[in-house]
């Protein structure tokens, strides 16, 4: 039997991306089509997803959608089925979909998530015609409320409680509102609760979907693990406790037909396992285009946000000791500003040894992972990661931290691993100078072992981090909660 999934996200490839999330999005409609599933993406209606659509006809309309007129538009992404709430007032703005151009959060983030919200429960509930859904799958604390309506004010049109599937992708972004929003939210008073969505005094939208949901997953099972715990939980950890085995945690995939070093336009010299020579082409083209002296070291890179979590802040102590080794390093990132000018002055301290782009570039990640010999992910935390991932696709061998799916997807170069041909990367724990000062050593002693450093190469390489995994598991959990009960 064919199931119907709508799957709420406030970001998608190929449509609108910030982060992960998006990429998790986009993929999963292919990802469980074979499973025979259908799974319809409900985008809010920002200017980049609105010019994407060939029809501008609606197929549904809300006259008063928490205060505003909306309408619900169709189309496809990627081939598959796509819904658009169309509501200019709250999605039709310049800058990011949650900030200005100036970096400042929308002050009626909670409205404009609220209705998003809404329209997802009044979609899955049957208010649009010739369009039934057997389950909710909501991303992030954005689409965090679309449980909690189907829980606390379910459409009329609602036959029967429809189960819904709540996934986290950072814990760190809870969607945190004061209590004066809930009067306007249009949930009954009982949603005001300790179970609902009441959170310290005030509105936890990613909070409320967790007590709602029939599910949870993460997007690996160490972070599903680690958010048991008040080190990763962010104050949730309690709720998270609670919820039991109904929490799980699925690995990102990656699309690996955009991912593919043998076909790949954007980077220099196509390669594959079999051909990893190749490769060195790359590193020499990556070396010109950051003004790099050229040699023979090992050449590091760094593709990543700019922020605490990502563990930037360590990697800044420790250049003087990676450049003193005969290392270099090319980064492409941005975000917390102090970070960046940090990183400048790095560059300008180490010319021909340390090159600094600020920005992001998609194109330019792709010759990094290509040309790169190993790439630097020192995360504090780290629900999945997808650099990692690219990484092993391409052959730059990942250093990271031991955390979350860095620890799922990496395999450290220990002698047992290394012996049997399995090692893919270099774990350490604890993201302090020392530690990962030690980790450089280490890649440092590998590289004078080009066998090995092959070896670890050819492993990652051969690693099978496409969605056909992911895709069956999520497939598996929408079938069981769609599952009749047992008499």
């Amino acid at each position: 039997m064919t199931l119907s999934i709508l799957s709420v996200a406030s970001e998608a490839v190929p449509l609108i991306k910030t982060g992960g999330l998006a990429d998790v999005a986009g993929a999963l409609p292919a990802a469980v089509a074979p499973h025979d599933i259908e799974l319809t993406t409900l985008l809010p209606g920002y200017p980049s997803v609105r010019r994407a659509l060939d029809s501008n006809k609606p197929i549904h309309k809300w006259a008063n959608l928490l205060g505003e007129e909306a309408r619900l538009l169709a189309g496809e992404i990627a081939g598959h089925p796509l819904l658009v709430l169309d509501c200019p007032t709250l999605f039709d703005r310049d800058g990011s979909p949650y900030a200005d151009n100036a970096g400042h959060d929308w002050e009626d983030n909670w409205r404009r998530f609220a209705a998003f919200g809404r329209a997802a429960a009044d979609i899955a509930g049957g208010a649009v015609k010739g369009r039934g859904f057997d389950l909710v799958h909501a991303h992030d604390w954005q689409a965090g409320l679309a449980p909690a309506y189907l829980r606390f004010a379910p459409p009329r049109q609602l036959k029967r409680a429809m189960p819904a599937v709540m996934t986290i992708h950072n814990m760190a972004f809870q969607g945190y509102f004061p209590a004066t929003i809930f009067d306007a939210l249009g949930l009954p008073g009982n949603a005001w609760a300790l179970d609902g969505v009441e959170y310290h005094g005030g509105v936890g939208f990613l909070k409320a979907g967790l007590e709602s949901a029939a599910a949870i997953t993460t997007v690996s099972p160490t972070y599903a693990r680690e958010i048991r715990t008040g080190e990763f939980g962010m104050g949730l950890e309690g709720l998270i406790v609670s919820r039991g085995e109904r929490v799980s945690g699925i690995v990102n995939g990656i699309d690996t037909a955009q991912w593919n070093p043998e076909t790949d336009r954007a980077i220099a010299s196509p390669f594959s396992v079999r051909t990893l020579a190749k490769r060195t082409a790359n590193k020499r083209a990556l070396e010109q285009e950051f003004a790099l002296e050229p040699g023979d070291g090992p050449l590091f890179v760094v593709v990543s946000r700019l922020t605490w979590q990502k563990g930037l802040d360590v990697l800044l102590d420790v250049l003087d000791h990676l450049v003193s080794r005969g290392g270099r390093l090319a980064l492409l990132g941005s975000g917390d500003v102090a970070l960046e000018q940090a990183y400048l002055a790095a560059a300008a301290r180490h010319p021909g040894r340390i090159a600094i782009r600020t920005g992001y570039d998609e194109a330019l990640s792709h010759r990094l992972q290509a040309g790169g010999d190993a790439i630097l992910i020192p995360s504090r935390f780290e629900p999945c990661g997808l650099t990692q991932l690219y990484g092993l696709r391409y052959g730059c061998v990942p250093i990271v931290a031991r955390t979350g799916g860095l620890a799922d997807t990496v395999i450290d170069v220990n002698l047992a691993a290394l012996s049997i041909g399995a090692a893919t990367g270099i774990q350490f724990d604890g993201v302090t100078p020392a530690a990962l000062s030690a980790a450089i050593e280490r890649a440092m002693a590998l590289w004078q072992r080009p066998d090995d450093w092959r070896s670890i190469q050819r492993a990652g390489m051969k690693q099978d981090f496409s969605w056909r995994r992911s895709g069956a598991a999520y497939a598996a959990l929408y079938r069981a909660l769609c599952a009749p009960p047992a008499i």
